[in-house]
């Protein structure tokens, strides 16, 4: 399958690093305008230099904006009125005992996790009507079907993308528009590779020995057994945003590794 996103722009939300800079690279790969977004300009800057490079002949720039407010999501769509390809990938994370989560930090998980994403689906979204073309996708998680305990509002703010996202799909009915959820599993990023090193000189082990018992304890019905490669899940970003995906629509479609056992 050869995708060509040739003539569309993308932009990739959070995306300086990790999972969000490999959607980005693996668009740019495929032939799309892209444009990195973060809060810094200076992390935005340098993202957008190395994708430059790795990607020759790609068309990448940087938009500095906090998607987390309505004052930033605002200041990004002025910079950028228009997208084809939408990826809601901004997200923040925290293990925190349920009975000492403030509303403050459910405030704060809710306007990053979800908010962010609604308030560009609803900017973007009538343009790509209009044009009767475009791609919306929203990077939630397992932790949206597995809640975990140790992150209860993380959980809940995923489970809020699916919701989101299977609805705006409803609102696509008979165009060329899609929205579709991607759900990782348990992803080697960088923040993650520092946690997997440090895990590694605390218990005397190598890194896969590490990651191998990690799975083991908090993943243990992981088919995959190991973590997944950020370029294993925009993998799965690039083909829903292609011409390719246009009979998936509002799916919630799993790269986590086996780790949800249930059939649908």
């Amino acid at each position: 399958m050869n995708i060509d996103l040739s003539g569309k722009t993308a932009l990739v939300t959070g995306s300086t690093a990790g999972i969000g800079y490999a959607i980005a690279k693996g668009l740019a790969a495929s032939g799309a305008d892209v444009v990195i977004n973060g809060r810094g300009q200076g992390k935005v800057d340098a993202a957008a230099a190395t994708l430059a490079k790795t990607a020759p002949g790609a068309k990448v720039r940087g938009i500095a904006a906090d998607v987390s407010t309505s004052g930033g999501c605002n200041a990004l769509l002025e910079a950028l009125p228009e997208v084809d390809i939408l990826v809601n990938n901004a997200g923040i994370f925290e293990p925190k005992d349920f009975f000492e989560i403030s509303d403050q930090d459910w405030t704060r998980f809710f306007e990053v996790n979800v908010m962010s994403g609604v308030r560009l689906s609803r900017a973007y979204m009538p343009g790509m009507l209009k044009r009767n073309w475009g791609r919306i996708v929203f990077i939630s998680s397992e932790s949206a079907l597995n809640i975990p305990t140790e992150m209860i509002q993380y959980g809940v703010t995923k489970t809020a993308q699916l919701a989101i996202a299977r609805g705006l799909a409803k609102l696509t009915r008979g165009t060329a528009v899609t929205v579709n959820s991607v759900l990782p599993g348990p992803t080697l990023s960088e923040g993650v590779e520092t946690f997997v090193k440090d895990l590694a000189r605390q218990n005397g082990q190598s890194e896969q020995e590490a990651v191998a018992n990690f799975v083991r304890q908090h993943r243990p019905g992981s088919l995959l057994q190991r973590f997944a490669s950020t370029e294993e899940i925009a993998n799965m970003v690039v083909y829903v945003a292609s011409k390719e995906a246009s009979a998936t629509n509002g799916a919630a479609l799993r790269v986590e590794g086996g780790i949800v056992d249930t059939i649908a």
